[in-house]
């Protein structure tokens, strides 16, 4: 790999006062029968001996996002980082170019930070090794050289398990705290590594933490014939629809604590008992519910009554403001953009909660790695791989009726393994692709003892996906997570 760099930045914590953080990035070298396979990058902050003699007995974190295909910073640039990048007060994004700026809300305040890229993302990718014992295409009797071996459920885990292991040993942390803390499908990822790091690496975690999280992979498939993806959905759609002064429900604009209860209520009761009785239940009943769905989420009752009630979150973001020729994000249903294909059958228009941060994220990490830090690369750093992510498949499947992907066992079992283990979940309330909701109905169902209870806390913050580039939510969830830190 390229070489790496090391420097010390100065970072402003909430009180103004100036501390030395040592920031290295690097690339750590993942081995297959001790031949070198695969490069992750990573970025390394730790306060600088220069502020403190007693740094090295901090904490460490492992941090990294999702997708698949998403390397780690939009959490490293976005909220958690000595640096982040600027956006407005509300999550809307500023003009370009992308701003650094101090982030006085990082979490190297109380823990030092691994940033992690998987093979596939960022700087990281597959080492072609030059002895040959793998060819490209077989022909001469040798394994071929899979490229891809890395984008699979279980051998992406295996590879953030082998990365965490060597990272302790070389930097002689085996005698502090360590947490994962992963978001989306990274939360997914933090859950199953919850077992994977205590069973097959001896690394007993401080606490796990999944930030809008995607636990069971089924609950993000919407059809006709599973109601829960539809419950879990309407309470983020709805949240939405009294935001912008659509619901006919609440039609003075509430705060999402002083509503939530009446439509996770409804969601769970009326709405739930509709889906499931289907053509069972008595017309004027039906009717009336799907009158409350539309009036909930503000849609027109003859759209709702053709889809049954199931709408499907793109739907309800291109329908909700067509009036006024606006879409609004998949990933925050506050922002919304103007719907460029206003007469096309289908929604045609770019997220603005995606597709619009990405030359944000993308600017920053870019500026902080190679101006900052001081990384000398041609590569490009790959922010979200879509070929990544359309690659991903299962490696564990025993049976084409083994359908079950999901991390919330995975949990169950650590939490049984080590009961000290602090889980702490959260979501955005305005996040419609992994709605809070889900998250809430799925440990209700975790069955844990009152024990087990005290150390689950999930809190959800105004704004979506990545609710912390809202300036109130990152201060929030900052001094909740400093707080478990400090238990």
């Amino acid at each position: 790999p390229p070489k790496g760099s090391s420097k010390d930045l100065i970072w402003k914590n909430s009180a103004g006062k100036s501390i030395a953080v040592t920031a290295q990035s690097d690339w750590m070298i993942l081995r297959k029968k001790e031949r070198p396979l695969a490069e992750m990058f990573f970025t390394y902050y730790k306060i600088s001996t220069k502020s403190s003699a007693k740094a090295k007995k901090r904490p460490v974190t492992f941090v990294f996002n999702g997708g698949p295909g998403a390397a780690s910073a939009y959490l490293h640039m976005g909220g958690v980082g000595p640096l982040r990048v600027q956006f407005e007060a509300d999550g809307t994004l500023p003009p370009p170019p992308a701003t650094l700026v101090n982030n006085s809300e990082s979490w190297i305040d109380f823990t030092d930070l691994v940033f992690i890229d998987p093979v596939g993302t960022g700087f990281s990718q597959m080492i072609e090794n030059e002895d040959k014992a793998e060819s490209k295409d077989g022909k001469d009797g040798k394994k071929p050289f899979d490229e891809k071996e890395f984008f699979q459920i279980n051998r992406d885990l295996e590879s953030l398990s082998e990365f965490i292991e060597k990272f302790l040993s070389k930097n002689n942390l085996w005698d502090v705290p360590v947490y994962v803390a992963g978001e989306s499908y990274g939360g997914y990822r933090s859950a199953k590594l919850a077992k994977l790091l205590q069973e097959k690496h001896g690394i007993g975690l401080h606490a796990v933490i999944a930030i809008s999280p995607a636990l069971e992979w089924v609950l993000l498939n919407s059809h006709d014939y599973d109601v829960l993806h539809y419950v879990d959905s309407f309470c983020s759609m709805a949240l939405a629809a009294a935001f912008h002064g659509k619901s006919r429900i609440f039609k003075n604009k509430s705060s999402v604590e002083g509503i939530r209860k009446q439509i996770e209520s409804f969601a769970t009761g009326e709405f739930s008992t509709a889906l499931v009785g289907g053509d069972h239940l008595p017309e004027k009943q039906w009717l009336s519910t799907l009158k409350k769905v539309s009036d909930y989420l503000g849609l027109d009752p003859d759209l709702v009554l053709r889809s049954q009630g199931r709408i499907r979150f793109w739907r309800f973001a291109r329908e909700l403001l067509k009036d006024a020729y606006q879409v609004i994000g998949f990933y925050d249903a506050t922002i919304k953009a103007i719907d460029p294909f206003p007469d096309r059958e289908m929604h045609e228009a770019p997220d603005p909660t995606l597709a619009g941060i990405e030359r944000v994220f993308t600017g920053g990490i870019n500026q902080l790695l190679r101006d900052k830090i001081g990384i000398k690369t041609d590569r490009r750093y790959n922010l979200l791989s879509t070929e990544v992510n359309m690659a991903w498949k299962r490696d564990e499947q025993k049976h084409v009726f083994d359908m079950v992907v999901g991390a919330t066992d995975d949990l169950r079992y650590a939490m049984s393994m080590n009961p000290h283990m602090k889980v702490l979940i959260c979501h955005g309330y305005y996040d419609l692709v992994t709605p809070y909701f889900s998250t809430e109905r799925l440990v209700s169902q975790m069955r844990l003892l009152p024990e087990q209870k005290i150390n689950m806390f999930i809190k959800h913050f105004n704004g979506g996906h990545m609710f912390y580039t809202w300036e109130q939510s990152r201060k929030d969830f900052t001094k909740w997570i400093k707080e478990a830190y400090r238990q």
